[in-house]
């Protein structure tokens, strides 16, 4: 009988033991980092490697993180997960920008309304920034600028107008907030002024067709450029020019490229230039525009797929694929760019299915494929790291 009662003890421990080891996050396993080899090693490149955010599909709290190192020649996959197994949900709901700004790492985490803030070089957790349905980020002068949809996910012809959120990096609380055009997207920094290129994408197919400028040291909004209906991407070239997308609607507006640049007269941001050329994703890389489009149809139901590249000097498209060798076919879903500014690498990610993993490839600066590995679910935005010194 006293057996018995010892053996019930040791095999209660045995189990209490067990449930210890895999019960870090209230009962959930942690998914340990994966490694991959991969065909690649530039322990030379002043970057460490680079980040890679997958947004996972909307609703299921599968937004990963993973890593390629250029100094092992390894891809890391989920990392989050097992550098903070304290951490309940983990990274959250659809991660929607991924930026790197001093020695912290800013993951824009979409329905999980926060900015999860990380030790670029641990990717141990810091903090978090509480930002209502937040969309990207960029930076200037010790503050972060959270584009944010403020209200509810979800399409409503009587949306809310958007805002941008201030945040001091050193004490991550929001110092500042303004309110800008209705479901603003990307944003970037210039000369003072934050340009925030407006979407209007739960009012359809009401869209707003403004980029919103915002003085920076009133944290105001001065003005609305007119644009294009259904904004989405802005980025600004060497020589002062901003580039914005437009995703159109989808029907009888195509998506389209238009180019912003001061007004000799005025001084004052205008639209210079329309290009009749698609675009869903774009990167900007010395006088290189490179872009993918991925232009859905409501008509035809239907995806069309290009790629392409644009002088930013003359806005001519001097090339429609980047991808040379013919493995463009391989892609279902292209969802993220990034080109490599020392060699000229262009990584592309492929969505696939949306549910399921999906592929980050590399490609020369020729476009032919170097590599190919899987990543997590949706993969999407990209990030550099510099080594330290």
């Amino acid at each position: 009988m006293m057996r018995g009662r010892i053996l019930h003890i040791i095999i209660g421990m045995m189990l209490a033991m067990l449930v210890s080891m895999t019960s870090c996050r209230e009962d959930d396993v942690i998914v340990l980092t994966e490694y991959e080899s991969l065909p690649m090693l530039d322990r030379e490149s002043p970057f460490a490697g680079f980040y890679l955010l997958n947004e996972g599909n909307m609703g299921s709290n599968k937004c990963t993180l993973d890593f390629v190192d250029f100094e092992q020649g390894q891809y890391a996959r989920n990392l989050y997960a097992e550098r903070n197994p304290n951490v309940v949900k983990e990274l959250g709901d659809v991660g929607n920008d991924i930026q790197i700004y001093g020695s912290k790492l800013y993951a824009v985490i979409n329905c999980s309304h926060k900015v999860e803030v990380l030790d670029a070089r641990t990717c141990q957790r810091i903090g978090q920034v509480d930002i209502p349905n937040c969309r990207y980020v960029a930076f200037d002068g010790g503050y972060a600028y959270v584009s944010s949809y403020v209200g509810p996910v979800g399409i409503d012809p009587n949306a809310q107008l958007g805002a941008v959120f201030q945040v001091d990096t050193a004490t991550l609380e929001v110092t500042a907030e303004v309110t800008v055009g209705y479901q603003p997207d990307e944003l970037v920094v210039q000369d003072g002024l934050i340009y925030v290129a407006n979407s209007g994408g739960y009012r359809k197919p009401n869209y707003d067709y403004t980029v919103s400028v915002i003085d920076i040291a009133t944290m105001t909004q001065i003005r609305k450029i007119p644009v294009g209906i259904n904004l989405h991407r802005v980025r600004a070239d060497r020589y002062g020019k901003l580039w914005v997308s437009s995703r159109g609607d989808y029907k009888s507006v195509p998506s389209r490229l238009f180019v912003l640049e001061k007004d000799k007269r005025t001084g004052r941001m205008e639209v210079s230039d329309t290009l009749d050329i698609p675009c869903s994703e774009m990167e900007i890389c010395g006088d290189s525009l490179y872009l993918y489009s991925v232009a859905w149809s409501d008509i035809s139901q239907e995806n069309r797929v290009t790629y392409g590249i644009v002088d930013v000097r003359t806005g001519r498209l001097v090339s429609d694929n980047f991808i040379t060798d013919g493995t463009e076919t391989d892609i279902e879903i292209p969802y993220g760019l990034k080109v490599n500014p020392e060699n000229g690498d262009i990584y592309v990610t492929d969505a696939k299915n949306y549910v399921s993993s999906g592929n980050l490839l590399c490609y020369g600066r020729d476009g032919k494929l170097k590599w190919k590995v899987r990543t997590g679910d949706i993969p999407a935005h990209m990030a550099f790291l510099k080594k330290t010194n």
